[in-house]
């Protein structure tokens, strides 16, 4: 029997998508990933979560609920350090006992990936699930590559894109957006304010899109002392691209300690570029945020052609 395996979007979901999906395909299994967060999602997710946790933490349990009557199990890996030395936030080590807790009855494929040990890296975590439920050792190794490589070609793909984009930019405006991968990408935290920065005829780039390992080191120019992983590949992120770009929105779920601490860190220290600080909530409103962004625009603008008179 091939079990249907659900994956709520949320979270790291919008890291390793390309590898859990594929994973489990390769091993003939249906994927089932729960739709775009809308105002269901978003309501039930509140309802469930704890007030302390951020909004990006919150949605996954909304996304969970939306498919784990349709599925056999949900897929929620447990990553707490996928490079040595360094640490992710800690709701990424807590989720699976909140959601646990939240779900009593809900079957979970649960792994740790810890770098920190031997036995806890990503290629064990899958080799285990993939015996778990049964399948040959050799066909789940096989998965495993082969997902893999999917996922290293789409980040070389995105980086490519990017890289065009700014090649062929027509003299708009660029903004970068400094935010982790399951802000940018999420319908209701991110996504809402790239287009809204689109119609405003503004070039859009992401600074989660970059080579981690030349992110890593960048992010040395803001700070040599920081040790989350993914806050140092997008402030490093922003380092390969401040030179290409006329205005920087950082963007964070409130109420985010490791963001909190590392924007402030970057308001300090970067006086070149123009930026703002977009903080979203279950409570944000469309108007003033649209707001923000239209009088940031204007200013980017206002700057540019003054720039060009010059």
């Amino acid at each position: 029997m091939k079990y249907k395996i659900g994956m709520p979007r949320a979270l790291l979901f919008h890291h390793y998508s390309k590898l859990w999906i594929s994973f489990f395909e390769e091993l003939h299994y249906q994927v089932i990933v729960s739709p775009e967060t809308n105002k269901k999602i978003l309501e039930r997710s509140i309802a469930l979560a704890n007030d302390e946790s951020c909004l990006s933490a919150k949605l996954l349990l909304g996304h969970i609920e939306a498919i784990k009557d349709k599925v056999d199990y949900i897929f929620l890996p447990r990553y707490t350090a996928i490079v040595k030395g360094e640490l992710l936030c800690d709701k990424f080590c807590g989720i699976n006992d909140i959601t646990t807790n939240t779900f009593p009855n809900l079957k979970i494929l649960d792994f740790s990936v810890d770098d920190r040990g031997k036995l806890h890296n990503e290629f064990i975590g899958f080799l285990k699930i993939g015996i778990q439920l049964k399948n040959n050792p050799i066909s789940v190794v096989q998965a495993y590559k082969k997902a893999k490589k999917k996922l290293e070609t789409y980040y070389l793909e995105e980086i490519k894109k990017q890289e065009e984009k700014l090649k062929n930019n027509q003299g708009k405006p660029v903004i970068i957006i400094v935010s982790h991968a399951y802000n940018i990408y999420d319908s209701f935290i991110g996504q809402q304010i790239i287009k809204y920065l689109e119609k405003m005829d503004i070039l859009v780039i992401n600074a989660d899109i970059v080579d981690k390992v030349k992110a890593r080191e960048l992010s040395k120019n803001l700070s040599e002392d920081l040790y989350w992983t993914f806050n140092k590949e997008i402030i490093g992120g922003l380092e390969y691209y401040r030179k290409q770009v006329d205005g920087i929105i950082f963007l964070m779920t409130f109420p985010c300690g490791p963001d909190s601490l590392v924007v402030t860190l970057c308001q300090n220290k970067i006086k070149d570029v123009p930026l703002i600080v977009l903080t979203v909530d279950e409570q944000a409103g469309d108007v003033g945020l649209k707001t923000r962004l239209e009088s940031f625009v204007d200013i980017l603008k206002m700057k540019q052609k003054r720039n060009e008179k010059n």
